[in-house]
Protein backbone atom coordinates (compact mmCIF):
# COMPACT_ATOMS: atom_id res chain seq x y z
CA UNK A 1 0.00 0.00 0.00
CA UNK A 2 3.05 1.98 1.12
CA UNK A 3 4.48 1.83 -2.32
CA UNK A 4 1.12 2.38 -4.52
CA UNK A 5 1.13 5.97 -2.69
CA UNK A 6 4.89 6.19 -3.13
CA UNK A 7 4.73 5.64 -6.92
CA UNK A 8 2.06 7.60 -7.01
CA UNK A 9 3.46 10.72 -5.92
CA UNK A 10 6.04 10.35 -8.64
CA UNK A 11 3.52 10.75 -11.25
CA UNK A 12 2.79 14.67 -11.60
CA UNK A 13 -0.81 14.53 -12.33
CA UNK A 14 -1.41 11.78 -9.87
CA UNK A 15 0.31 13.87 -6.76
CA UNK A 16 -2.12 16.65 -7.89
CA UNK A 17 -5.00 14.60 -7.79
CA UNK A 18 -3.73 13.30 -4.20
CA UNK A 19 -2.47 16.72 -2.99
CA UNK A 20 -6.08 17.98 -4.14
CA UNK A 21 -7.89 15.40 -2.02
CA UNK A 22 -5.26 16.35 1.10
CA UNK A 23 -6.45 20.08 0.88
CA UNK A 24 -10.42 19.24 0.68
CA UNK A 25 -9.52 17.10 3.94
CA UNK A 26 -7.67 19.95 5.72
CA UNK A 27 -10.99 22.13 4.64
CA UNK A 28 -13.41 19.73 6.15
CA UNK A 29 -11.65 19.27 9.23
CA UNK A 30 -11.15 23.01 9.50
CA UNK A 31 -14.77 23.38 9.51
CA UNK A 32 -15.10 20.83 11.63
CA UNK A 33 -13.79 23.03 14.36
CA UNK A 34 -15.04 26.20 13.51
CA UNK A 35 -18.53 26.69 16.08
CA UNK A 36 -21.64 27.26 15.13
CA UNK A 37 -22.90 31.54 15.46
CA UNK A 38 -24.24 31.26 19.24
CA UNK A 39 -22.34 28.62 20.63
CA UNK A 40 -21.07 29.24 24.37
CA UNK A 41 -17.47 27.16 23.26
CA UNK A 42 -16.28 27.03 27.28
CA UNK A 43 -19.54 25.59 28.54
CA UNK A 44 -19.59 22.81 25.66
CA UNK A 45 -15.91 21.84 25.98
CA UNK A 46 -17.05 21.65 29.92
CA UNK A 47 -19.72 19.62 29.38
CA UNK A 48 -17.86 17.48 26.93
CA UNK A 49 -15.04 16.70 29.68
CA UNK A 50 -17.88 16.01 32.00
CA UNK A 51 -19.56 13.40 30.48
CA UNK A 52 -16.67 11.80 29.30
CA UNK A 53 -15.80 13.40 25.19
CA UNK A 54 -19.77 12.59 24.86
CA UNK A 55 -19.76 8.62 26.43
CA UNK A 56 -22.74 10.24 28.41
CA UNK A 57 -24.47 10.95 25.47
CA UNK A 58 -25.02 7.68 23.91
CA UNK A 59 -28.40 8.29 21.60
CA UNK A 60 -26.59 10.16 18.89
CA UNK A 61 -22.94 8.30 18.72
CA UNK A 62 -23.73 7.30 15.37
CA UNK A 63 -24.61 10.91 13.90
CA UNK A 64 -21.28 12.08 15.98
CA UNK A 65 -19.17 9.27 14.61
CA UNK A 66 -20.13 10.63 11.12
CA UNK A 67 -19.44 14.05 12.15
CA UNK A 68 -16.07 13.45 13.48
CA UNK A 69 -16.89 14.85 17.13
CA UNK A 70 -18.26 18.17 15.65
CA UNK A 71 -21.79 17.24 16.72
CA UNK A 72 -21.55 17.65 20.22
CA UNK A 73 -19.68 20.26 19.41
CA UNK A 74 -22.14 22.21 17.59
CA UNK A 75 -19.72 23.52 14.96
CA UNK A 76 -20.98 24.39 11.21
CA UNK A 77 -20.18 20.78 9.85
CA UNK A 78 -22.08 19.49 13.07
CA UNK A 79 -24.44 17.15 10.80
CA UNK A 80 -21.21 15.76 9.24
CA UNK A 81 -22.05 13.24 6.38
CA UNK A 82 -24.77 11.19 7.81
CA UNK A 83 -27.58 13.73 6.05
CA UNK A 84 -26.28 12.74 2.58
CA UNK A 85 -25.80 8.61 3.95
CA UNK A 86 -29.77 8.72 5.09
CA UNK A 87 -30.88 10.55 1.96
CA UNK A 88 -28.96 8.07 -0.47
CA UNK A 89 -30.22 4.64 1.26
CA UNK A 90 -34.20 6.43 1.23
CA UNK A 91 -33.18 6.93 -2.23
CA UNK A 92 -32.05 3.54 -3.20
CA UNK A 93 -35.02 2.18 -1.32
CA UNK A 94 -37.45 4.20 -2.97
CA UNK A 95 -35.77 3.19 -6.61
CA UNK A 96 -37.16 -0.24 -5.71
CA UNK A 97 -40.67 0.29 -4.79
CA UNK A 98 -41.45 3.76 -7.31
CA UNK A 99 -41.23 2.45 -10.94
CA UNK A 100 -40.19 6.29 -12.18
CA UNK A 101 -37.26 6.21 -10.44
CA UNK A 102 -36.63 2.58 -11.70
CA UNK A 103 -37.32 4.26 -14.99
CA UNK A 104 -34.75 6.99 -14.60
CA UNK A 105 -32.06 3.86 -13.01
CA UNK A 106 -32.38 2.03 -15.99
CA UNK A 107 -31.78 5.13 -18.52
CA UNK A 108 -28.29 5.17 -17.58
CA UNK A 109 -25.93 7.93 -17.08
CA UNK A 110 -28.80 10.89 -17.49
CA UNK A 111 -30.96 8.75 -14.95
CA UNK A 112 -28.34 8.27 -12.52
CA UNK A 113 -27.95 12.18 -12.85
CA UNK A 114 -31.29 12.94 -12.07
CA UNK A 115 -31.44 10.43 -8.98
CA UNK A 116 -28.35 12.43 -7.49
CA UNK A 117 -30.16 15.83 -7.91
CA UNK A 118 -33.62 14.23 -5.84
CA UNK A 119 -30.52 13.09 -3.34
CA UNK A 120 -29.48 16.83 -2.80
CA UNK A 121 -32.62 17.77 -2.44
CA UNK A 122 -33.55 15.13 0.20
CA UNK A 123 -29.89 15.73 1.68
CA UNK A 124 -30.93 19.15 2.33
CA UNK A 125 -34.63 18.63 3.88
CA UNK A 126 -32.98 15.82 6.55
CA UNK A 127 -29.84 18.25 7.01
CA UNK A 128 -32.92 21.27 8.17
CA UNK A 129 -34.40 18.53 10.28
CA UNK A 130 -31.93 16.98 11.76
CA UNK A 131 -30.20 20.96 12.54
CA UNK A 132 -33.95 21.79 13.88
CA UNK A 133 -33.80 18.71 16.53
CA UNK A 134 -29.84 19.04 17.60
CA UNK A 135 -29.95 22.95 18.09
CA UNK A 136 -33.53 22.20 20.20
CA UNK A 137 -31.60 19.97 22.60
CA UNK A 138 -28.88 22.08 22.70
CA UNK A 139 -30.89 24.64 23.96
CA UNK A 140 -32.73 22.24 26.14
CA UNK A 141 -29.94 21.07 27.64
CA UNK A 142 -30.75 17.67 26.54
CA UNK A 143 -28.05 17.18 24.14
CA UNK A 144 -25.15 16.66 26.76
CA UNK A 145 -26.35 14.11 29.56
CA UNK A 146 -24.87 14.75 32.46
CA UNK A 147 -23.70 18.42 32.62
CA UNK A 148 -26.07 20.87 34.20
CA UNK A 149 -27.16 23.41 31.67
CA UNK A 150 -28.67 25.98 33.91
CA UNK A 151 -24.59 27.03 35.15
CA UNK A 152 -23.29 26.01 31.88
CA UNK A 153 -25.78 26.73 29.06
CA UNK A 154 -24.55 25.93 25.86
CA UNK A 155 -25.55 28.31 23.70
CA UNK A 156 -25.32 31.83 24.64
CA UNK A 157 -28.80 32.99 23.85
CA UNK A 158 -32.29 30.81 23.78
CA UNK A 159 -33.89 33.19 21.33
CA UNK A 160 -35.93 32.71 18.45
CA UNK A 161 -33.19 34.40 15.90
CA UNK A 162 -30.11 32.59 17.36
CA UNK A 163 -32.14 29.39 16.93
CA UNK A 164 -32.90 30.05 13.16
CA UNK A 165 -29.38 31.19 12.26
CA UNK A 166 -27.66 27.88 13.98
CA UNK A 167 -30.28 25.72 11.91
CA UNK A 168 -29.32 27.98 8.85
CA UNK A 169 -25.88 27.46 8.94
CA UNK A 170 -25.29 24.05 9.81
CA UNK A 171 -27.54 23.43 6.37
CA UNK A 172 -25.48 25.61 4.75
CA UNK A 173 -22.74 23.44 6.25
CA UNK A 174 -24.19 20.01 4.98
CA UNK A 175 -24.24 21.12 1.36
CA UNK A 176 -20.71 22.45 1.46
CA UNK A 177 -19.55 19.10 2.67
CA UNK A 178 -21.49 17.60 -0.28
CA UNK A 179 -20.05 20.10 -2.97
CA UNK A 180 -16.15 19.10 -1.19
CA UNK A 181 -17.57 15.49 -1.72
CA UNK A 182 -18.51 16.06 -5.43
CA UNK A 183 -15.22 17.62 -6.02
CA UNK A 184 -13.02 14.87 -4.61
CA UNK A 185 -14.96 12.52 -7.01
CA UNK A 186 -14.67 14.72 -10.00
CA UNK A 187 -10.89 15.93 -9.50
CA UNK A 188 -9.56 13.93 -6.96
CA UNK A 189 -9.17 10.08 -6.51
CA UNK A 190 -11.81 7.77 -5.03
CA UNK A 191 -15.28 8.30 -4.00
CA UNK A 192 -15.64 11.96 -2.64
CA UNK A 193 -18.30 10.78 0.21
CA UNK A 194 -16.59 7.79 1.39
CA UNK A 195 -13.13 9.80 1.54
CA UNK A 196 -15.15 12.56 3.76
CA UNK A 197 -16.41 9.68 6.14
CA UNK A 198 -13.18 8.02 6.62
CA UNK A 199 -11.70 11.01 7.57
CA UNK A 200 -14.38 12.15 9.69
CA UNK A 201 -14.06 8.24 11.50
CA UNK A 202 -10.47 8.58 11.96
CA UNK A 203 -10.52 11.84 13.23
CA UNK A 204 -11.75 10.24 16.37
CA UNK A 205 -9.71 7.53 16.46
CA UNK A 206 -6.60 8.66 18.74
CA UNK A 207 -8.96 10.39 21.26
CA UNK A 208 -10.82 7.11 21.83
CA UNK A 209 -7.27 5.04 21.94
CA UNK A 210 -6.00 7.47 24.38
CA UNK A 211 -9.14 7.65 26.23
CA UNK A 212 -8.75 3.63 26.83
CA UNK A 213 -4.98 3.87 28.15
CA UNK A 214 -6.02 6.93 30.34
CA UNK A 215 -9.04 5.03 32.04
CA UNK A 216 -7.07 1.52 31.96
CA UNK A 217 -4.06 1.87 31.57
CA UNK A 218 -0.90 0.47 29.61
CA UNK A 219 -2.16 -3.19 29.75
CA UNK A 220 -5.55 -2.75 28.34
CA UNK A 221 -4.06 -0.25 25.88
CA UNK A 222 -1.78 -2.94 24.65
CA UNK A 223 -4.00 -5.67 24.64
CA UNK A 224 -7.37 -3.84 22.56
CA UNK A 225 -4.17 -3.13 20.18
CA UNK A 226 -3.73 -6.59 19.91
CA UNK A 227 -7.05 -7.60 19.27
CA UNK A 228 -7.57 -4.29 17.03
CA UNK A 229 -4.74 -5.30 14.35
CA UNK A 230 -6.42 -9.23 14.12
CA UNK A 231 -9.72 -7.54 13.58
CA UNK A 232 -8.13 -5.75 10.87
CA UNK A 233 -6.75 -8.48 9.66
CA UNK A 234 -9.87 -10.63 9.65
CA UNK A 235 -12.05 -7.47 8.59
CA UNK A 236 -9.45 -7.29 5.02
CA UNK A 237 -9.86 -10.89 4.70
CA UNK A 238 -13.60 -10.74 4.95
CA UNK A 239 -14.18 -7.61 3.00
CA UNK A 240 -11.93 -9.26 -0.25
CA UNK A 241 -13.57 -12.52 -0.06
CA UNK A 242 -16.18 -13.71 -2.91
CA UNK A 243 -17.95 -16.06 -4.49
CA UNK A 244 -16.76 -15.96 -8.40
CA UNK A 245 -19.73 -17.90 -10.55
CA UNK A 246 -18.62 -18.42 -13.81
CA UNK A 247 -20.34 -17.22 -16.65
CA UNK A 248 -19.60 -18.28 -20.74
CA UNK A 249 -20.74 -16.13 -23.44
CA UNK A 250 -21.89 -18.28 -26.62
CA UNK A 251 -20.28 -16.77 -30.01
CA UNK A 252 -23.11 -14.69 -31.94
CA UNK A 253 -22.94 -13.21 -36.01
CA UNK A 254 -24.34 -8.74 -35.83
CA UNK A 255 -24.07 -8.23 -39.61
CA UNK A 256 -20.52 -9.43 -40.55
CA UNK A 257 -18.95 -9.43 -37.04
CA UNK A 258 -18.53 -12.03 -34.84
CA UNK A 259 -19.41 -11.65 -30.82
CA UNK A 260 -18.94 -13.72 -27.72
CA UNK A 261 -17.01 -16.73 -27.15
CA UNK A 262 -15.58 -15.15 -23.65
CA UNK A 263 -15.28 -16.58 -20.53
CA UNK A 264 -15.75 -14.00 -16.96
CA UNK A 265 -17.64 -14.47 -13.48
CA UNK A 266 -20.40 -12.95 -11.48
CA UNK A 267 -18.35 -11.66 -8.23
CA UNK A 268 -20.93 -12.42 -5.44
CA UNK A 269 -19.35 -10.70 -2.13
CA UNK A 270 -19.34 -12.59 0.96
CA UNK A 271 -20.93 -8.87 2.62
CA UNK A 272 -22.76 -7.49 -0.44
CA UNK A 273 -24.74 -5.54 2.07
CA UNK A 274 -21.12 -3.49 3.16
CA UNK A 275 -21.93 -1.09 6.17
CA UNK A 276 -25.43 -0.10 5.72
CA UNK A 277 -27.13 -2.74 7.24
CA UNK A 278 -25.24 -1.43 10.83
CA UNK A 279 -26.40 2.39 10.22
CA UNK A 280 -30.50 0.45 9.91
CA UNK A 281 -30.73 -1.34 12.94
CA UNK A 282 -28.79 1.71 14.50
CA UNK A 283 -31.47 4.43 13.27
CA UNK A 284 -33.90 1.67 14.51
CA UNK A 285 -32.99 1.35 17.55
CA UNK A 286 -32.47 5.60 18.31
CA UNK A 287 -35.73 5.85 17.22
CA UNK A 288 -37.78 4.54 20.63
CA UNK A 289 -34.50 5.82 22.90
CA UNK A 290 -35.40 9.15 21.28
CA UNK A 291 -38.49 9.36 21.72
CA UNK A 292 -38.17 8.37 25.59
CA UNK A 293 -35.83 11.40 25.81
CA UNK A 294 -38.54 13.59 24.97
CA UNK A 295 -40.72 12.02 27.63
CA UNK A 296 -38.59 12.22 30.21
CA UNK A 297 -38.71 15.95 31.02
CA UNK A 298 -42.10 14.90 32.07
CA UNK A 299 -43.44 15.46 35.69
CA UNK A 300 -44.96 11.89 34.91
CA UNK A 301 -43.38 9.83 32.70
CA UNK A 302 -45.18 6.63 30.98
CA UNK A 303 -44.23 3.12 31.89
CA UNK A 304 -42.77 2.46 28.47
CA UNK A 305 -40.19 5.24 29.21
CA UNK A 306 -38.77 3.36 32.01
CA UNK A 307 -38.44 0.45 30.40
CA UNK A 308 -36.17 1.86 27.10
CA UNK A 309 -34.22 3.98 29.38
CA UNK A 310 -33.05 0.69 31.18
CA UNK A 311 -32.49 -1.59 28.03
CA UNK A 312 -32.50 0.76 25.07
CA UNK A 313 -30.58 3.44 25.90
CA UNK A 314 -27.06 2.17 26.82
CA UNK A 315 -25.30 -0.85 24.38
CA UNK A 316 -24.04 -2.47 27.40
CA UNK A 317 -27.51 -4.85 27.93
CA UNK A 318 -27.62 -8.23 26.77
CA UNK A 319 -31.33 -7.46 25.55
CA UNK A 320 -30.27 -4.69 23.74
CA UNK A 321 -27.10 -6.56 22.19
CA UNK A 322 -29.55 -9.74 20.78
CA UNK A 323 -31.98 -6.54 19.55
CA UNK A 324 -29.47 -5.13 17.74
CA UNK A 325 -27.69 -8.21 16.09
CA UNK A 326 -30.79 -9.76 15.04
CA UNK A 327 -31.79 -6.59 13.59
CA UNK A 328 -28.27 -6.76 11.56
CA UNK A 329 -29.21 -10.02 10.39
CA UNK A 330 -32.48 -9.06 8.94
CA UNK A 331 -31.37 -5.01 6.66
CA UNK A 332 -28.25 -7.52 5.52
CA UNK A 333 -31.21 -9.44 3.72
CA UNK A 334 -33.38 -6.81 3.01
CA UNK A 335 -30.41 -4.83 1.49
CA UNK A 336 -28.77 -7.65 -0.29
CA UNK A 337 -32.58 -8.64 -1.84
CA UNK A 338 -33.26 -5.10 -2.72
CA UNK A 339 -29.97 -4.28 -4.42
CA UNK A 340 -29.01 -7.82 -6.16
CA UNK A 341 -32.11 -8.55 -8.37
CA UNK A 342 -31.45 -12.75 -9.50
CA UNK A 343 -34.26 -12.17 -12.12
CA UNK A 344 -32.43 -8.96 -13.95
CA UNK A 345 -29.07 -10.80 -13.94
CA UNK A 346 -30.51 -13.69 -15.29
CA UNK A 347 -32.78 -12.12 -18.13
CA UNK A 348 -29.28 -10.02 -19.15
CA UNK A 349 -27.87 -13.09 -19.41
CA UNK A 350 -29.92 -14.61 -21.52
CA UNK A 351 -30.23 -11.28 -23.65
CA UNK A 352 -26.76 -11.68 -24.51
CA UNK A 353 -25.97 -14.92 -24.84
CA UNK A 354 -24.82 -15.87 -21.04
CA UNK A 355 -24.89 -18.84 -19.26
CA UNK A 356 -23.50 -20.76 -16.17
CA UNK A 357 -22.14 -23.89 -17.37
CA UNK A 358 -24.51 -26.95 -15.99
CA UNK A 359 -26.90 -24.66 -15.87
CA UNK A 360 -30.18 -23.82 -18.14
CA UNK A 361 -30.27 -20.25 -18.89
CA UNK A 362 -33.81 -18.75 -17.59
CA UNK A 363 -35.47 -19.80 -14.52
CA UNK A 364 -32.78 -22.15 -13.62
CA UNK A 365 -30.27 -19.80 -13.37
CA UNK A 366 -32.52 -17.56 -11.48
CA UNK A 367 -32.80 -20.05 -8.77
CA UNK A 368 -29.14 -21.11 -9.04
CA UNK A 369 -28.39 -17.45 -8.31
CA UNK A 370 -30.57 -16.74 -5.65
CA UNK A 371 -29.96 -19.97 -3.62
CA UNK A 372 -25.74 -18.81 -4.02
CA UNK A 373 -26.73 -15.75 -2.55
CA UNK A 374 -28.73 -16.71 0.27
CA UNK A 375 -25.75 -19.20 1.19
CA UNK A 376 -23.46 -16.25 1.28
CA UNK A 377 -25.66 -13.93 2.86
CA UNK A 378 -25.83 -15.94 6.03
CA UNK A 379 -21.97 -15.62 6.79
CA UNK A 380 -21.99 -12.45 5.61
CA UNK A 381 -24.90 -10.90 8.18
CA UNK A 382 -23.38 -13.24 11.21
CA UNK A 383 -20.17 -10.93 10.02
CA UNK A 384 -21.44 -7.83 10.09
CA UNK A 385 -23.45 -8.45 13.55
CA UNK A 386 -20.63 -9.77 14.93
CA UNK A 387 -18.38 -7.06 14.38
CA UNK A 388 -21.11 -4.62 15.44
CA UNK A 389 -21.26 -5.78 18.65
CA UNK A 390 -17.61 -5.50 19.36
CA UNK A 391 -17.82 -1.70 21.06
CA UNK A 392 -20.82 -3.37 22.94
CA UNK A 393 -18.82 -5.87 24.38
CA UNK A 394 -15.77 -3.69 25.42
CA UNK A 395 -18.41 -0.85 26.54
CA UNK A 396 -19.73 -3.99 28.91
CA UNK A 397 -16.34 -5.04 29.91
CA UNK A 398 -14.10 -2.09 30.05
CA UNK A 399 -17.04 0.64 30.07
CA UNK A 400 -15.17 2.02 26.82
CA UNK A 401 -16.26 5.18 25.25
CA UNK A 402 -19.34 4.54 22.88
CA UNK A 403 -16.99 5.29 20.10
CA UNK A 404 -14.93 2.54 20.59
CA UNK A 405 -12.30 2.40 18.03
CA UNK A 406 -12.09 -1.05 16.74
CA UNK A 407 -15.34 -2.60 15.74
CA UNK A 408 -18.79 -1.64 14.57
CA UNK A 409 -19.14 1.06 11.74
CA UNK A 410 -15.77 2.51 12.58
CA UNK A 411 -13.79 -0.60 11.31
CA UNK A 412 -15.88 -1.40 8.06
CA UNK A 413 -15.64 2.07 6.92
CA UNK A 414 -12.05 2.69 7.75
CA UNK A 415 -10.73 -1.37 6.35
CA UNK A 416 -13.48 -0.45 3.43
CA UNK A 417 -12.79 2.60 2.33
CA UNK A 418 -8.83 2.39 2.17
CA UNK A 419 -9.33 -0.61 0.47
CA UNK A 420 -11.14 0.71 -2.25
CA UNK A 421 -8.88 4.17 -2.61
CA UNK A 422 -5.78 2.02 -2.51
CA UNK A 423 -7.36 -0.18 -5.65
CA UNK A 424 -8.18 2.75 -7.20
CA UNK A 425 -4.45 4.11 -6.79
CA UNK A 426 -3.20 1.10 -8.39
CA UNK A 427 -6.06 0.64 -11.24
CA UNK A 428 -4.60 4.55 -12.10
CA UNK A 429 -0.58 3.27 -11.91
CA UNK A 430 -1.50 0.64 -14.30
CA UNK A 431 -2.67 2.60 -16.72
CA UNK A 432 0.11 5.17 -17.12
CA UNK A 433 2.84 2.52 -16.65
CA UNK A 434 1.52 0.14 -18.82
CA UNK A 435 4.22 -1.24 -21.33
CA UNK A 436 2.86 -3.88 -23.20
CA UNK A 437 3.99 -7.01 -24.64
CA UNK A 438 6.23 -5.64 -27.65
CA UNK A 439 8.59 -3.67 -25.15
Amino acid sequence: MLGAFANAFRTPDLRRKLLFVLLIIVIFRAGSQIPAPGVNVANVRECIDLTKSGSGAGLYNLVNLFSGGALLKLTIFALGIMPYITASIILQLLVVVIPRLEALKNEGQAGQTKITQYTRYLTLGLAVLQATGIVALARSGSLLQGCDTDTHPLLHSNDTKTFLVMVVTMTAGTAVIMWLGELVTERGIGNGMSILIFTQVVATFPATMWAVKQDHGWGTFSIVMVIGLALVAAVIFIEQAQRRIPVQYARRMVGRRMFGGSSTYIPLKVNQAGVIPVIFASSLLYLPAMAAQFQANSSNPPAWVDWVNNYLVRGDHPLYMAIFFLLIVFFTYFYVSITFNPVEVADNMKKYGGFIPGIRAGKPTEDYLSYVLSRITLPGSLYLGLIALIPLIALALINANNNFPFGGTSILIMVGVALDTVKQIESQLQQRNYEGFLR
